[in-house]
């Protein structure tokens, strides 16, 4: 049976691209036709009444109608417009990295409901919480379960054995953690501190409550540690998280200078 022309969607926009001089392609994440493309036609246009529905980092409910090569965008409304994400520089880095992975991470037309449940999760998350890196590390961890690279943290990826109190080390070629005996045979390998250890199987489990005793310096290092992960996932540098970096250190010392 042949699917319907027009047809109507959850989205969460995850990408925009411009196209000519008033249109623009839109990454869009769904929960039952995973990423999807299409067109926003005279979106750019300064009196175009759908462009505050197709911001970036929007939750919308879009109508389409399909076409030979790309979908069209016919109409749509906000759903949630995340309005504290796109006020605070900081806020909208965090969002726009975790678009950009599930972007990298997932090809189109792959249903995959959990993941979008867990970007717009993160999203509501980001516009509230004042740990904003916290809820960066939940996310990349179940990101990673949802499309099934788990890191393995409870025992020694290679030997399977119990892993020591301390002396671990983190390898992104083995997908996880390593104990001392088996880390010398992967050259790729990082110390990890039973401090992030414990930290990253608390952020594994599936739970609303995240760890509130996580220190600057700890952050750091799980940011590290899946930052590594990721692009070796990938096989690629994440863009955004780049620009996150750059932020976190300008603020920083804008901070210590009291600016």
């Amino acid at each position: 049976m042949s699917k319907p022309r027009n047809y109507q969607t959850e989205a969460l926009i995850i990408k925009k691209t411009k196209l000519g001089e008033a249109d623009r392609i839109l990454g869009l994440y769904t929960p039952k036709l995973g990423k999807i493309q299409a067109v926003a036609k005279g979106v750019r246009r300064p009196r175009s009444k759908m462009s505050g529905h197709l911001e970036l980092i929007t939750h919308s409910l879009i109508s389409l109608a399909r076409g030979r090569n790309i979908d069209t965008v016919t109409n749509t409304r906000t759903i949630a417009a995340f309005l504290p994400l796109k006020s605070d520089l900081l806020r909208g880095a965090a969002a726009l990295y975790t678009a950009e992975l599930v972007d990298r991470f997932t090809a189109d037309h792959l249903e995959n409901q959990p993941l979008f449940e867990l970007l717009l999760s993160t999203w509501h998350r980001l516009a509230a919480t004042v740990d904003i890196e916290t809820t960066l590390r939940f996310f990349e961890l179940h990101l990673l379960e949802t499309l099934g690279y788990r890191p393995e943290l409870e025992r020694c990826v290679a030997c399977k054995a119990a892993l020591p109190a301390t002396g671990d080390w983190f390898s992104p070629l083995a997908g996880g953690v390593l104990c001392p005996s088996c880390s010398i045979k992967y050259s790729q390998r990082y110390p990890v501190s039973p401090e992030a250890l414990e930290a990253l199987r608390a952020l594994q489990k599936d739970t609303a409550d995240l760890p509130a005793d996580i220190s600057p310096a700890l952050s750091r290092e799980l940011t590290a540690i899946l930052g590594r992960y990721l692009e070796h996932l990938l096989e690629r540098e994440v863009k955004s998280a780049r620009w996150l970096g750059t932020l976190r250190l300008q603020l920083g010392q804008s901070n210590q200078t009291g600016c």
